[in-house]
């Protein structure tokens, strides 16, 4: 083994160039399909981490402006929303429909001590943290009591606490919306917002703000509705069902704007499946290039050393103890490179990882997370070095079979 080892050696010195060339090919290879997938990887991830606490199987209802004339009726008209609506919703589609919120908003200043902020309170009913990405980290959220009572409680984001309290604990105390004292019962967070807004209860803004039975939204979860035509169908009944209410066409999409969660989710999870696959084919092909590369050298490895076989067979060498030294060296390479390369590509996804993993965007009234854990699994970073390490060992082999089944006297005349 020794013997073996100090030949590869050997060879390897004589042979400078070459070896650089097909470990080139072959650390080329693992390393472009490691960063390929981690970067693909990191907008799947970004993808899944938005979309993870968000209610998919739900639709929200904007007001809008008629777009055609209806039953005498000019275009043009403003849709409101209003308290019946809301009920209404559940009522006419029992069957789908399983819960259903509104919210009602108003721009005020709070204030506790010097501090100040300029904020959105949105009303909203106890079932608010069903319908979207809301998470309470302490206290609690609005009750049915708080409701009944109209109680001026408020929940506040985490941001917004450490912009008026910095450290102190703001539970429990009192702030100041511009003349109306409330109470903070709760601290929540959500996904990745830029302008969070806090909560109060649905009836007490209405109240407070003489806003009468308005609302500016309606959200509800739907059951029983698994694919796309069946939401897009919903939609279309509730925009028909609206338009009879409202005095609209049914299909009049300016009159009321619906946000369907699901058929965007579908049409979403499509072109994630699509990137996936266009990601590995990318990747497989980088791939093939690098085994076209190694198979290329050890093509030309073997042709070049054809002379040199044949002075190994006329001094008593066998066929197979040429073989082996062939298959040898080409494992050696390609292993040692293509473990190069697995750690470089290892390395600059854990490099993407730390830089803009988690990184956000600001789309205005919020963020959204682009990239995250942009990694590979070792699994598939070794599969795809053993890939290579066949390859490069086949592509050898095949040649240098051929190659000791030629005379010595052939051999020996070969270029």
């Amino acid at each position: 083994m020794i013997d073996l080892i100090q030949e590869i050696y050997g060879t390897i010195m004589r042979n400078k160039l070459r070896t650089a060339l097909t470990g080139f090919a072959v650390a080329w290879g693992i390393f472009m399909l490691i960063v390929l997938l981690g970067a693909g990887n990191g907008l799947l991830n970004a993808f899944e981490g938005n979309s993870r606490n968000m209610k998919m199987n739900s639709m929200k209802i904007f007001p809008g402006y008629t777009s055609k004339p209806y039953n005498g009726l000019k275009e043009g008209r403003s849709i409101s929303l209003n308290n019946a609506d809301r009920e209404q919703t559940i009522e006419s589609f029992p069957e789908q429909i399983t819960t259903a919120g509104a919210t009602v908003s108003q721009s005020v200043y709070l204030n506790y001590g010097k501090e100040n902020v300029n904020i959105t309170l949105d009303g909203v009913y106890p079932n608010y943290p069903e319908l979207d990405a809301v998470k309470v980290k302490q206290g609690r959220f609005i009750n049915e009591m708080d409701m009944n009572q109209k109680r001026k409680v408020i929940i506040l984001h985490e941001k917004t606490v450490k912009q008026l309290f910095g450290k102190t604990d703001p539970l429990g105390k009192l702030i100041n919306a511009q003349g109306t004292m409330y109470q903070v019962v709760g601290i929540y967070a959500d996904q990745n917002s830029f302008s969070p807004s806090a909560y109060v209860p649905f009836t007490t803004l209405q109240l407070i703000y003489n806003k009468g039975d308005s609302i500016d939204d309606i959200t509800f979860i739907t059951q029983n509705v698994e694919t796309a035509e069946a939401s897009e169908q919903l939609a279309k009944d509730y925009r028909a069902m609206m338009g009879g209410r409202k005095q609209f066409a049914a299909d009049d999409d300016g009159a009321i704007w619906i946000w369907d969660r699901m058929s965007q989710f579908l049409q979403q999870k499509a072109g994630q499946s699509m990137l996936r696959i266009a990601i590995w084919v990318i990747g497989i092909f980088t791939l093939l290039s690098g085994i076209v590369g190694v198979s290329n050298i050890m093509l030309i490895t073997v042709r070049e050393r054809t002379h040199e076989f044949g002075i190994r067979k006329a001094l008593g060498a066998k066929p197979s103890s040429i073989l082996w030294l062939i298959i040898s060296e080409s494992v050696i390479i390609t292993t040692f490179f293509g473990y190069i390369g697995m750690v470089a590509g290892i390395a600059v996804t854990e490099y993407m990882n730390i830089v803009a993993g988690k990184q956000t965007m600001d789309m205005g009234v919020f963020s959204m997370t682009f990239f995250e854990n942009p990694t590979v699994d070792l699994s598939v970073a070794i599969e795809a070095t053993v890939t290579l390490i066949i390859a490069g060992t086949l592509a050898g082999l095949f040649p240098a079979r051929k190659a000791v089944r030629i005379r010595p006297i052939e051999a020996l005349r070969a270029d």
